[in-house]
């Protein structure tokens, strides 16, 4: 288990180090923040720091973490390097910028953010991008513990209009529309910070589960280093779009913005937004270990964790929490794949509302103007709910990483402007690039072209993107001299 104790110490080590070395290129003052500054009751709200990490950590976790690890699992122990590094070079960074340049600007949603420093194109493509995502998120998290509230429901012989998919679908959705509505201290500033401990509670509970169980052993990356996904799937850039929320996510810089109007101090964006998100990498990681330990592996591959996984990545969380931590692992099972998931999709309407209270100007303080888009919202999403729930997780995953590689992007910009280091974001965003257009090339549900095509057009792709960034870096001082 000697791999796992690394990347958990250099999870930890790069908290310290490189979020410390991405704090001071940003450089936080004592400016007043768009919390105390605005204050308006509603989405800007003073809270502390305590509170806000819990928070955001639940807001970008959610079951993303958990899921998207599971899943990652079947590439073998090779995925701890990408959660590993990911969280530390690309993630937190994306994070720690999406916040503190939402926090400098006002609290805007990072449509607005990108726009400042994109332009206006680049700001009309991330309002439509980060709404289509939203929505998805918000529905995706609908279904899934929809479809498991009723499974539990018969198990237990009940039946009737409370064993409904459907039912139960429009009741998350009506708990939807209160908390995308009400202000932001109400429910998710009181109640939230709880189900975060307990996402905690529940990965150390499984870590610890598998080190005290001899049956178990989390395979080494030097002696399993190789693909060991059983349908073959190769490892670029499948894996890394695949395990998004436990490595960089862009559905992340869309809840920063929520945390960012609520904060008393630039000097909380370390704590608050890159430690989040090395937060959830330590939860990616523990699951991604137990997908490799609980689950036999035959011929080299992850036979035994596809097959649980077969059944629904509920029942396989199901499966870990029993196995590892036996009947308390039963009550946190069903609050990590009930309760997380709602949580995370009722902040990502809120942001969908104010993204679009953003883009057309529609101030927020009036109950009715509120109205004006949860209604929609909501209705939409209704819609999509309805939709194919394994199509809209696949577009999902390419849109997320997608608008990662958009976010990274602007704040390489921002650095630009600001005559700092701007290669502490240009690097991750090239590599968001060629994992993003590699898969677009690739994925059944894109391009579906072979890999002789997509890898070359992948790369190819990430170093025109490159090279346009670079151009544009020459163009002020060639208009200054």
């Amino acid at each position: 288990m000697l791999s796992f104790i690394i990347c958990f110490a250099l999870l930890i080590g790069g908290y310290f180090v490189y979020g410390k070395i991405v704090e001071n290129t940003f450089a936080p003052d004592d400016r007043e923040t768009p919390a105390v500054r605005i204050n308006d009751g509603v989405d800007y709200v003073v809270m502390p720091q305590w509170k806000l990490f819990l928070v955001q950590l639940l807001n970008i976790a959610g079951l993303g973490p958990i899921f998207g690890a599971m899943q990652g699992a079947l590439w073998g122990p090779v995925v701890f390097l990408w959660i590993t590094f990911g969280t530390i070079f690309a993630g937190g960074v994306h994070d720690y910028f999406s916040g503190m340049l939402s926090e400098r600007n006002n609290g805007a949603s990072i449509s607005e953010v990108c726009g400042i420093y994109l332009g206006g194109a680049m700001k009309n493509i991330m309002r439509v991008f980060s709404v289509v995502l939203l929505v998805m998120v918000g529905t995706v998290f609908a279904v899934g513990p929809a479809g498991l509230i009723v499974t539990l429901l018969k198990n237990k012989g009940i039946t009737g209009t409370f064993a409904s998919a459907e039912v139960w679908l429009w009741i998350i959705l009506a708990y939807y529309f209160i908390a995308t509505f009400i202000s932001i201290d109400k429910i998710i500033g009181r109640i939230y910070p709880l189900f975060g401990i307990c996402l905690i509670v529940m990965a150390v509970g499984v870590i610890f589960g598998i080190f005290t169980n001899s049956a178990y052993t989390i395979p080494e990356i030097w002696t399993h280093f190789t693909n060991m996904h059983p349908d073959g799937k190769p490892i670029w850039s499948f894996m890394f779009i695949t395990v998004a929320c436990g490595a960089i996510s862009g559905f992340h810089s869309t809840q920063s913005p929520l945390m960012a109007r609520c904060m008393k101090s630039e000097k909380q964006g370390h704590f608050v937004f890159y430690g989040a998100m090395v937060a959830e990498g330590v939860i990616a990681l523990i699951w991604a270990a137990a997908g490799c330990a609980v689950y036999e592996a035959t011929g080299g591959l992850s036979t035994g964790l596809s097959e649980i996984l077969a059944n629904g990545q509920s029942a396989a969380i199901y499966d870990v929490c029993i196995k590892t931590m036996g009947s308390v692992g039963v009550a946190l099972a069903m609050i990590g794949v009930i309760v997380c998931p709602i949580t995370s999709g009722d902040t990502a309407f809120r942001s969908a509302r104010l993204v679009l209270a953003d883009w057309f100007k529609i101030d927020q303080n009036q109950i009715q103007k509120r109205l004006m888009l949860c209604v929609p919202l909501l209705a939409v999403g209704a819609f999509v709910g309805h939709l194919d729930y394994a199509i809209v997780w696949r577009y999902f995953s390419w849109t997320n990483q997608t608008l990662a590689m958009i976010v990274l992007w602007t704040a390489s910009m921002y650095l630009f402007r600001e005559k700092k280091n701007y290669w502490i974001t240009a690097v991750p965003a090239t590599f968001m690039s060629a994992v993003s257009m590699t898969y677009f090339f690739c994925a059944s549900e894109c391009l579906n072209q072979s890999t002789t095509i997509a890898y070359p057009a992948g790369i190819i792709l990430a170093a025109v993107f490159l090279g346009i960034f670079i151009h544009a870096t020459k163009k002020p001082m060639k208009a200054a001299a």
